[in-house]
């Protein structure tokens, strides 16, 4: 097994965000060297890693350049440019999760024919390659629009109900999907290393915010049926076992009416839905991802309390820099840990931080993130 940790070694992330920020929090206590390439001077990760890096993640030559300084190659975020990074493998660059991996998830019309081709139980899809091909078609309303590329916290994704909404939507290219019933929203995290370990997180639920189609809220574990949970791993592991992926694969499932579970879609990396288990978890999701990456063993991924993650966003009619307002409250409640990003402006919607809560019973959990949710205020100076 290669030594990850001589002191010469050097991790690059692509993308310096909240999850590189948490990330490095691992790679501190494994007194791991860190390089850091992300576009802006106050990314989270600017001021923690050993070597920061300006630069575009989606310019060939900045990712190319950047991947020649270090030992091994992660990201953050998949919107990266991916012939640098099989320029790099090809010339011996360790890069997990793989770019061919990548090159799948992050264009949400090839995600969607994957899992179509592997016999993956997804909703009806059609690509288009322009808005004017869109409106061109035959269309049964309402559906799901997602933009191909690009989309994140609710951005690039909307439901369609009329004709007229089709108005609203950019002119570029995407999806669309039929619009499934569904009764709840769920995710598995996945967790695989280059020996094909594999470890396999609690299922979780997630409510999201009715206008910004933004969790609010992740649960674990799921308030669902022990079947539906065997139904839902199963599926989950089908889908890392077809990509044969090295790294964490997050996977996004909706419960249909039927009890049946489709896949939505999948992210190749620490997720929102993971964040609990850095408080609620024998193994948190972002030392995984390190096991994973490194080829070590993989962690225990049981809960040893139920988790329950609170999003904390800008609110809406401020924008600015950013003040965290009645913090000491929540800090009085049990079993309340916050995480502030450490971004410093904020505007509606913006994921600014999260505030995990950790007990015996679920319920209480609940209300407590409930209580946290009405008490703290992300505004602007």
């Amino acid at each position: 097994m290669k030594n990850y940790f001589s002191s010469n070694f050097k991790l690059g992330v692509l993308g310096g965000g909240q999850l590189g920020k948490m990330l490095l929090t691992e790679t501190q206590k494994f007194d791991i060297y860190t390089c850091i390439l992300d576009n802006s001077d106050d990314a989270p990760c600017s001021q923690i890693c050993n070597e920061f890096h300006k630069g575009d993640l989606l310019d060939f030559n900045t990712v190319y350049n950047f991947g020649k300084k270090v030992d091994l190659l992660t990201i953050e975020i998949e919107h990266v440019n991916i012939e640098a990074l099989l320029k790099l493998e090809n010339e011996g660059l360790e890069i997990y999760p793989q770019p061919s991996v990548l090159q799948i998830i992050q264009h949400k019309g090839k995600q969607k024919d994957f899992f179509v081709k592997n016999n993956i139980p997804t909703s009806p899809h059609k690509r288009f390659s322009t808005i004017n091909e869109l409106k061109n078609e035959s269309l049964t309303f309402p559906f799901v629009w997602k933009s191909a590329q690009f989309g994140y916290d609710g951005t690039g994704v909307k439901i369609v109900k009329n004709k007229n909404d089709l108005n609203s939507l950019a002119d570029t290219e995407c999806i669309i999907e039929e619009l499934i019933p569904f009764k709840n929203e769920l995710a598995v995290i996945v967790a695989r290393n280059k020996n094909g370990e594999i470890k396999i997180y609690p299922v979780v639920e997630m409510e999201f915010h009715p206008e910004a189609n933004q969790v609010e809220y992740v649960i674990c574990p799921a308030r669902i049926s022990n079947e539906v949970a065997e139904k839902a791993k199963n599926i989950a592991l089908k889908v890392a076992e077809s990509f044969k992926h090295i790294g964490l694969l997050a996977v996004e499932l909706f419960q249909t009416e039927n009890d049946e579970i489709i896949v939505n879609e999948v992210a190749p990396r620490t997720h929102n839905s993971g964040h609990y288990s850095i408080e609620a978890s024998y193994t948190s999701q972002f030392e995984q991802h390190l096991r994973s990456i490194l080829n070590l063993p993989l962690g225990n991924t049981d809960s040893k309390v139920a988790g329950i993650m609170v999003n904390l966003v800008g609110e809406e009619g401020f924008t600015g820099e950013v003040v965290y307002k009645n913090m000491e409250e929540i800090l009085k409640m049990d079993g309340v840990t916050p995480h502030i990003y450490g971004k410093k402006q904020t505007k509606p919607f913006r994921k600014m931080g999260h505030v995990t809560i950790i007990n015996n019973d679920l319920t209480e959990a609940r209300k407590i993130a409930e209580e946290v949710k009405n008490t703290i205020r992300v505004i602007s100076k």
